[in-house]
């Protein structure tokens, strides 16, 4: 299978790799890559915990979901603002 592919300004072959997964469990909900991404791929949402807990972590806890990831330009300037690399990627499929 082949993958999207591009070239750098210099001639070079580059793969694009899309953000395809964020850890929710190490997201700080801090939204610095909602803010430097350039498409509207992120959310920030209310953390889903678990019901049972009777720990008080404040209730107003957040984390960065994926809006659309179909606008994703793989850039990947979320994962270098990201403090704790939360963001997964993958190279798309070319499509024929």
């Amino acid at each position: 299978m082949s993958h999207i592919t591009g070239l750098t300004l210099g001639g070079i072959t580059w793969t694009p790799e899309f953000v395809t997964r964020i850890n929710q469990d190490d997201c700080i909900g801090c939204g610095r890559c909602y803010k430097v991404c350039p498409r509207d791929v992120l959310d920030l949402v209310d953390k889903v915990t678990d019901e049972d807990d009777d720990d008080d972590d404040g209730g107003d806890a957040q984390v960065m979901t994926l809006k659309n990831a179909n606008d994703c330009i793989g850039c990947g300037a979320c994962n270098r603002v990201c403090p704790k690399k939360c963001y997964s990627y993958a190279p798309s499929a070319a499509v024929a």
